[in-house]
Protein backbone atom coordinates (compact mmCIF):
# COMPACT_ATOMS: atom_id res chain seq x y z
CA UNK A 1 0.00 0.00 0.00
CA UNK A 2 3.19 2.08 -0.60
CA UNK A 3 1.31 4.32 -3.36
CA UNK A 4 -1.98 4.34 -2.09
CA UNK A 5 -4.18 7.85 -2.18
CA UNK A 6 -7.18 8.08 -0.47
CA UNK A 7 -9.72 10.62 -0.35
CA UNK A 8 -12.02 11.12 2.53
CA UNK A 9 -15.32 12.75 1.36
CA UNK A 10 -18.74 13.93 2.10
CA UNK A 11 -20.46 17.25 3.44
CA UNK A 12 -19.20 19.12 6.02
CA UNK A 13 -19.62 18.36 9.47
CA UNK A 14 -19.25 14.50 8.79
CA UNK A 15 -15.95 13.74 10.02
CA UNK A 16 -13.60 13.76 6.78
CA UNK A 17 -10.81 14.78 8.86
CA UNK A 18 -11.07 13.22 11.86
CA UNK A 19 -11.27 9.93 9.91
CA UNK A 20 -8.65 11.01 7.68
CA UNK A 21 -6.06 12.02 10.09
CA UNK A 22 -6.61 8.01 11.82
CA UNK A 23 -6.15 6.54 8.55
CA UNK A 24 -3.38 8.17 7.43
CA UNK A 25 -1.95 7.07 11.14
CA UNK A 26 -2.79 3.64 10.57
CA UNK A 27 -1.48 3.52 6.93
CA UNK A 28 1.45 5.57 7.91
CA UNK A 29 0.44 8.01 4.95
CA UNK A 30 1.00 11.88 4.88
CA UNK A 31 -2.45 13.53 6.05
CA UNK A 32 -3.66 16.40 3.56
CA UNK A 33 -6.61 19.09 4.81
CA UNK A 34 -8.15 19.93 2.14
CA UNK A 35 -10.03 22.93 3.44
CA UNK A 36 -6.35 24.23 4.09
CA UNK A 37 -6.31 24.27 -0.18
CA UNK A 38 -9.23 26.41 -0.08
CA UNK A 39 -8.17 30.02 -2.05
CA UNK A 40 -8.77 32.78 0.36
CA UNK A 41 -12.00 33.72 -1.89
CA UNK A 42 -13.39 30.43 -1.59
CA UNK A 43 -13.30 31.08 2.33
CA UNK A 44 -14.35 34.09 2.63
CA UNK A 45 -17.39 33.33 0.74
CA UNK A 46 -18.19 30.74 2.88
CA UNK A 47 -17.98 32.19 6.22
CA UNK A 48 -20.14 34.82 4.86
CA UNK A 49 -22.55 31.98 4.58
CA UNK A 50 -22.39 32.12 0.39
CA UNK A 51 -22.37 28.38 -1.24
CA UNK A 52 -19.76 28.00 -3.60
CA UNK A 53 -20.32 26.90 -7.00
CA UNK A 54 -18.27 24.85 -9.93
CA UNK A 55 -16.32 27.48 -10.92
CA UNK A 56 -14.99 28.27 -7.46
CA UNK A 57 -14.49 24.78 -7.03
CA UNK A 58 -12.39 24.06 -10.35
CA UNK A 59 -8.98 25.45 -8.21
CA UNK A 60 -9.53 23.95 -5.21
CA UNK A 61 -9.96 20.70 -6.47
CA UNK A 62 -7.06 21.43 -9.27
CA UNK A 63 -4.90 21.97 -5.72
CA UNK A 64 -6.04 19.00 -3.79
CA UNK A 65 -5.44 16.80 -6.92
CA UNK A 66 -1.80 18.29 -6.92
CA UNK A 67 -1.17 17.59 -3.56
CA UNK A 68 -2.75 13.81 -4.10
CA UNK A 69 -0.03 13.73 -7.20
CA UNK A 70 3.13 14.07 -5.39
CA UNK A 71 3.98 10.89 -3.53
CA UNK A 72 2.17 8.51 -1.17
CA UNK A 73 0.98 7.11 0.54
CA UNK A 74 -1.63 10.19 1.00
CA UNK A 75 -5.00 10.63 3.15
CA UNK A 76 -6.44 13.88 1.83
CA UNK A 77 -9.71 15.33 2.75
CA UNK A 78 -11.63 17.01 0.59
CA UNK A 79 -15.98 17.10 -0.13
CA UNK A 80 -15.79 15.92 -3.52
CA UNK A 81 -19.68 16.04 -3.72
CA UNK A 82 -19.95 15.82 -6.91
CA UNK A 83 -19.20 12.76 -9.62
CA UNK A 84 -17.33 15.41 -11.83
CA UNK A 85 -15.47 16.67 -8.84
CA UNK A 86 -14.57 13.13 -7.86
CA UNK A 87 -13.30 12.30 -11.77
CA UNK A 88 -11.56 15.48 -11.99
CA UNK A 89 -9.37 14.95 -8.76
CA UNK A 90 -8.88 11.06 -10.01
CA UNK A 91 -7.73 13.14 -13.97
CA UNK A 92 -5.89 15.95 -12.64
CA UNK A 93 -3.55 13.64 -9.96
CA UNK A 94 -2.77 11.33 -12.74
CA UNK A 95 -2.75 8.11 -10.31
CA UNK A 96 -5.62 5.70 -9.20
CA UNK A 97 -7.57 6.97 -5.88
CA UNK A 98 -9.75 5.60 -3.20
CA UNK A 99 -12.79 7.31 -2.21
CA UNK A 100 -14.43 6.92 1.14
CA UNK A 101 -17.78 8.39 1.66
CA UNK A 102 -18.87 9.14 4.99
CA UNK A 103 -22.64 9.94 5.18
CA UNK A 104 -25.07 10.93 7.81
CA UNK A 105 -28.56 12.02 8.27
CA UNK A 106 -29.01 16.30 7.85
CA UNK A 107 -29.67 16.61 11.78
CA UNK A 108 -26.44 14.56 13.01
CA UNK A 109 -24.56 16.74 11.06
CA UNK A 110 -25.89 20.03 11.21
CA UNK A 111 -25.43 18.94 14.95
CA UNK A 112 -21.22 18.18 14.26
CA UNK A 113 -21.48 21.19 12.97
CA UNK A 114 -22.55 23.80 15.89
CA UNK A 115 -20.65 21.72 17.88
CA UNK A 116 -17.10 22.34 16.04
CA UNK A 117 -14.56 25.46 17.36
CA UNK A 118 -13.85 27.79 14.61
CA UNK A 119 -14.36 26.59 11.40
CA UNK A 120 -15.18 29.07 8.37
CA UNK A 121 -18.05 26.75 7.10
CA UNK A 122 -21.67 27.58 8.72
CA UNK A 123 -24.54 25.81 9.49
CA UNK A 124 -26.31 27.29 7.21
CA UNK A 125 -24.57 26.08 4.50
CA UNK A 126 -25.34 22.50 5.23
CA UNK A 127 -28.24 22.59 3.08
CA UNK A 128 -26.42 23.76 0.16
CA UNK A 129 -23.89 20.76 0.44
CA UNK A 130 -26.81 17.93 0.52
CA UNK A 131 -28.29 19.46 -2.36
CA UNK A 132 -25.04 19.46 -4.43
CA UNK A 133 -23.76 15.99 -2.88
CA UNK A 134 -24.48 13.20 -5.05
CA UNK A 135 -23.73 10.11 -3.62
CA UNK A 136 -21.32 7.99 -5.16
CA UNK A 137 -22.12 4.25 -5.77
CA UNK A 138 -20.38 1.15 -4.31
CA UNK A 139 -18.74 0.94 -7.67
CA UNK A 140 -16.63 4.78 -6.81
CA UNK A 141 -16.58 4.74 -3.56
CA UNK A 142 -16.73 2.98 0.27
CA UNK A 143 -19.42 4.45 2.01
CA UNK A 144 -19.46 4.37 6.06
CA UNK A 145 -21.81 5.80 8.21
CA UNK A 146 -21.29 8.92 10.20
CA UNK A 147 -22.13 6.99 13.42
CA UNK A 148 -19.86 4.06 13.56
CA UNK A 149 -16.47 4.62 16.06
CA UNK A 150 -13.37 5.92 13.77
CA UNK A 151 -11.89 3.05 14.39
CA UNK A 152 -14.61 0.61 12.85
CA UNK A 153 -14.34 3.81 9.69
CA UNK A 154 -10.56 3.05 9.47
CA UNK A 155 -10.67 -0.95 10.11
CA UNK A 156 -13.38 -1.09 7.61
CA UNK A 157 -11.69 1.09 5.13
CA UNK A 158 -8.36 -0.95 5.68
CA UNK A 159 -10.03 -3.66 4.42
CA UNK A 160 -11.64 -2.79 1.59
CA UNK A 161 -8.17 -1.57 0.30
CA UNK A 162 -6.26 -4.85 1.20
CA UNK A 163 -9.16 -6.59 -0.80
CA UNK A 164 -9.02 -3.92 -3.77
CA UNK A 165 -4.86 -4.29 -3.64
CA UNK A 166 -4.20 -8.27 -3.79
Amino acid sequence: MSALRVVVMGVSGCGKTTVGIALAERLGARFIEGDRLHPQANVARMRAGIPLDDADRWPWLDAVASALANGGPIVASCSALKRDYRDRLRTRSGVPLHFVHLAGDRASLAQRMAERPGHYMPVSLLDSQLATLEPPGAEEALTLAIDMPVETMVATALAEFKRGLS
